[in-house]
């Protein structure tokens, strides 16, 4: 029974410490606004010839602030050279507490390359939780598919 009560409390501590480094990751982080660079993918190259696979694109702006709207001013998307393909919003946009905001990039829009990326500018009026924003790529072909997220980095803090 003794050994039993052992066990238990080592798989207790185990879990426990092997859970620190997950929740350091969960510190709420708020802001008034932020530049956000966001990688996206037009394709990827496969196989020993570096055959260009296509992918679709969708940047996620998602507002995680239960009480407070942000505004996105900017979204941009770049090519591989870093030239301005499209501006995506004209005028600025609000999400609401909990909305969320898409841009999808077809398959077919070979216009960024491979080195493609978006920079999302957003504000609000009082310090907010830092929207989550992603860009999720997915490629399907002759019975193959391939999907993936890239996390948007803050490159500049309001």
């Amino acid at each position: 029974m003794r050994t039993t009560s052992l066990r238990l409390i080592a798989a207790l501590l185990a879990v426990a410490v092997l859970s620190l480094p997950a929740l350091a990751g969960r510190k709420l982080h708020v802001s008034k606004g932020q530049t956000v660079y966001v990688p996206i993918y037009s394709h990827i190259y496969q196989g020993p010839k570096g055959k260009p696979y296509n992918l679709s694109g969708l940047l996620s702006i998602r507002n995680v602030d239960y009480d407070n709207s942000i505004v996105v001013t900017s979204v941009r998307y770049y090519d591989d050279n870093g030239t301005l393909v499209k501006d995506h919003f004209a005028e600025p946009v609000v999400i609401e507490p909990m909305g969320t905001r898409e841009v999808y990039v077809s398959e077919r829009d070979l216009s960024g390359g491979s080195g493609a990326n978006f920079t999302v500018k957003w504000q609000a009026e009082k310090n907010t939780a830092v929207p989550v924003i992603q860009a999720v790529m997915i490629g399907t072909a002759s019975g193959q598919g391939i999907s993936f997220v890239c996390e948007g980095v803050v490159i500049e803090e309001n």
